[in-house]
């Protein structure tokens, strides 16, 4: 059986907090991608799950990525009973705060299997 959420903190490149909320036996990490004035990107790893696999994930797994300071609150919830998605991928812009109106990416990627054969 699959185990409860946990939580933790991370800072993107300009030292922004996020609170991640993830499942442990599913989550691997999830990385912030957000576009330059230059016209290039910039991707930094926001978080990553410090905890090992200890069971198969269930069918329904849940991410939420929150950040207080930018007005960012959302979760995404994957109906993934036969453990074949790898990677979501979430594109916002911040809503309000010192970044407000900037093009934000969030690149959530699933821990790969435990053992071989396992979904």
């Amino acid at each position: 059986m699959a185990r409860h959420n946990r939580e933790g903190r991370g800072e993107d490149q300009l030292g922004r907090t996020y609170v991640v909320s993830y499942q442990p036996d599913w989550f691997y990490q999830v990385k912030v991608t957000r576009d330059l004035e230059s016209g290039r990107q910039s991707t930094k790893t926001l978080f990553r799950n410090p905890d090992s696999p200890e069971a198969d994930p269930g069918p329904r797994v849940r991410t939420r990525v929150e950040s207080e300071a930018l007005g960012i609150n959302f979760e995404i919830t994957i109906e993934d009973p036969r453990g074949i998605v790898r990677r979501v991928t979430v594109e916002t812009v911040a809503p309000e705060g010192p970044d407000e109106n900037q093009n934000l990416g969030f690149t959530v990627t699933r821990v790969r299997s435990r053992r071989p054969g396992s979904k």
